[in-house]
């Protein structure tokens, strides 16, 4: 379903800024694998889902979604095919529109036809409906303006317009970092489900290496703008954050990984 070969990209060549962010990234994904992503700050994690959704055109390598490739597209040019969350829960919707109005927009995205002004009656009820598998009461709310909603509402609506067309490829960027601890933890609920019910493909970040473990067909490690590790789901069942801690400890014998960058882990994943 999704393929990334050998994809670099430098911000700032040629000057004293210059960051080397994606050095040679190649992954597969097949159609409905899970996917999560570790990896210390500045490790490239942000940069692959912005070089996958079309944020920037890497330098050289090749991106390609269910065979096609997307490469040299730009993000709007792969809204059809691609629906992200980011980490701030006010980022993707317009809080000025209602619940209702927000949904419908998503729903058009990505559409060739000239999207159609106001909500019928099927509409509206078809987005009810949508609201209410959120379980937070919102379904009789959908005239609520979404920038009046707390965080973890909000969250968990982005990612309702994120699933609703149920997209090839599905970009999850620490979508829970910004919430409270009882707001994280029923979006992944909700993550969950809207990945198994739609067997969604699914590439997400997280500063939870509990996360990292528990969800998932396999976690990529990353480093320096590369992948260092790929860990299986037998694996990682098997696995504590413990023992995920120990691998990046691995990796620092092999100089791969700093002093630094380990106390760095500790104090994120800890």
């Amino acid at each position: 379903m999704l393929t990334v070969a050998d994809v670099h990209k430098k911000f700032n060549p040629g000057t004293f800024n210059e960051v080397y962010a994606l050095r040679g990234i190649s992954m597969t994904m097949a159609q409905g694998e899970f996917v999560t992503v570790i990896g210390t700050n500045g490790s490239g994690k942000s940069t692959l889902l912005n070089a996958i959704a079309g944020t920037f055109l890497p330098d050289s390598g090749t991106i390609a979604i269910a065979g096609k490739d997307v490469t040299r597209k730009k993000d709007f040019e792969r809204a059809e095919s691609i629906a992200r969350v980011f980490q701030n829960p006010f980022t993707g919707t317009a809080p000025q529109m209602t619940i209702a109005e927000n949904l419908h927009m998503a729903r058009l995205r990505g559409k060739r036809h000239y999207p159609r002004i106001g909500l019928s009656t099927k509409a509206r009820r078809f987005y009810g409906g949508e609201v209410r598998e959120l379980e937070m009461q919102l379904e009789e709310r959908l005239d609520n303006l979404i920038g009046t909603l707390s965080g973890g509402q909000r969250q968990a609506l982005t990612l309702l317009m994120a699933v609703i067309n149920q997209p090839q490829v599905l970009l999850l960027d620490e979508h829970t970092a910004a919430l409270d601890p009882k707001s994280a933890v029923h979006v992944i609920k909700l993550t969950r489900r809207f990945i198994e019910q739609g067997k969604l493909t699914c590439l997400m970040i997280t500063h939870s290496m509990q996360q990292a473990l528990d969800l998932g067909d396999r976690t990529i490690m990353m480093h320096k703008g590369t992948i260092i590790d790929d860990i299986p789901a037998k694996e990682k069942r098997a696995m504590t954050v413990g023992d995920m801690l120990e691998k990046f400890a691995e990796l620092r014998k092999t100089e791969q990984l700093t002093d630094d960058m380990l106390a760095q882990l500790r104090r994120e994943y800890a």
